[in-house]
């Protein structure tokens, strides 16, 4: 293998973890009863990690 097949499978990765983030920040940013409707879990309002996030974002999580 080369460097380069290395650079470009770790490309693919980075592409693919940012894609997928980005699809549950979506999806987390739907309202509660359309979460409920598709059988997303919503994050409980106690989650420190989601009152963190969105004190410092401004938006949930």
């Amino acid at each position: 293998m080369s460097m380069f097949d290395n650079l470009s499978r770790f490309g693919v990765t980075i592409r693919h973890a940012h894609a997928n983030n980005k699809a549950i920040r979506q999806l987390n940013s739907l309202p509660a009863h359309v979460q409920k409707d598709i059988g997303w879990p919503a994050s409980p309002p106690s989650d420190p990690q989601a009152a963190l996030h969105k004190l410092l974002l401004g938006m949930p999580r």
